[in-house]
């Protein structure tokens, strides 16, 4: 397992993240999974076995179950050195104020988590989508507060756009906050929007970036194939709808690539869409996730995965996104002046 630094701060993080949203098992999150404190134990001490010194969490996960299976695996310890992360933003009852990025709501959540996990502080507490609804300026100083507090060592976003990060990079700067480290996105072979913005952010600002997702849901795991009935267990067949599949003839020709190239390594196209991911640029981490210790056990070995330029190479062309406005304009007139964060989206086509 290799670890990387986690944006400018000084934390290193396994390039492979526990990923907990199929503990619990409760509410809409039980079609993703439901394991309970026995199992996830297991999971938990094969992932530190292996390297992995980062858990994800988030207050929503089967309405606050995730984490307490957490607290009660680790009971108030840290072994390894282990890191927690978790989220809040979703609502977390059906008041006017239990959802949001108020201050009201983001300090009460804050310390209920802290409760589930038997902690006395969050490694990375990550805010789980825009409130365009709360002033940034609100949001940012009660996370602020949650870290001089001590309840709270580093800072991220998850699923903002470009314009909300860098309006919040900005308003930490002009007013003196703790700013994000990282953000915590979804990006895969078959969805590559985020390098259109996200990516020349993180290389731009010096943030992290953590993977959510990155095997979009499993169907670049070579199990759903063209023209095949989706495996029992399938998070498709559940009623999942994340991500959202645009082109389908696209998405089968990245997995015969993926299998493709699995095959000549001799093992699963996971493992490939997995070790592709970890030599994008600015990408930290992958949270990865499973039913089963058999996905789990598969997913980790993609830690030492590593692909031949040709292979990054065929499985880039498969998959590459389109060049929209004003990239394609960039490219045509700009490419003689463009930086190294420009590099996250053209990349090779810059010559």
């Amino acid at each position: 397992m290799q670890y990387r630094l986690l944006g400018r701060s000084g934390l290193k993080v396994s390039t492979l993240t526990m990923g907990t949203m199929t503990f619990g098992g409760q509410g809409k999150f039980a079609s993703v999974g439901s394991s309970g404190v026995d199992e996830a134990r297991r999971l938990i001490d094969m992932c530190i076995d292996a390297g992995v010194n980062l858990i994800d969490t988030a207050n929503v996960y089967s309405d606050g179950a995730s984490e307490e299976i957490i607290g009660e695996v680790l009971g108030g310890k840290r072994p390894g050195g282990v890191l927690i992360a978790t989220k809040a933003r979703f609502p977390m009852g059906s008041g006017p104020n239990d959802g949001g990025l108020s201050r009201y709501h983001l300090i009460r959540e804050c310390e209920a988590s802290l409760k589930r996990l038997r902690t006395d502080v969050i490694d990375l507490y990550q805010v789980h989508q825009w409130d365009g609804q709360t002033p940034l300026e609100e949001t940012l100083e009660a996370l602020d507060t949650l870290v001089r507090q001590g309840k709270v060592r580093y800072l991220g976003c998850s699923n903002y756009s470009g314009w909300h990060l860098m309006k919040a990079l900005g308003i930490s700067e002009r007013e003196h906050r703790q700013r994000f480290v990282s953000q915590q996105i979804h990006y895969t072979l078959e969805a590559r929007e985020a390098e259109y913005e996200l990516l020349p952010i993180s290389v731009d600002q010096g943030l992290g970036v953590l993977v959510w997702s990155p095997l979009a849901g499993g169907l670049l795991s070579g199990k759903h194939r063209r023209d095949a009935k989706a495996p029992e267990g399938s998070r498709q067949l559940s009623g999942w709808t994340e991500p959202p599949i645009r082109d389908e003839e696209r998405l089968w020709r990245i997995v015969d690539t993926l299998v493709s190239v699995a095959d000549a390594h001799g093992v699963s196209a996971a493992q490939v869409a997995l070790a592709w991911l970890l030599e994008r640029p600015a990408v930290t981490s992958l949270v990865i996730g499973g039913r089963t210790e058999v996905q789990f056990r598969d997913n980790l070995a993609a830690a030492d995965l590593k692909l031949t330029a040709e292979e990054r190479q065929r499985l880039d062309d498969v998959s590459a996104p389109p060049i929209l406005y004003p990239y394609w304009h960039q490219l045509l007139t700009a490419s003689d002046r463009l930086g190294p964060a420009d590099k996250a989206l053209f990349g090779p086509l810059m010559g």
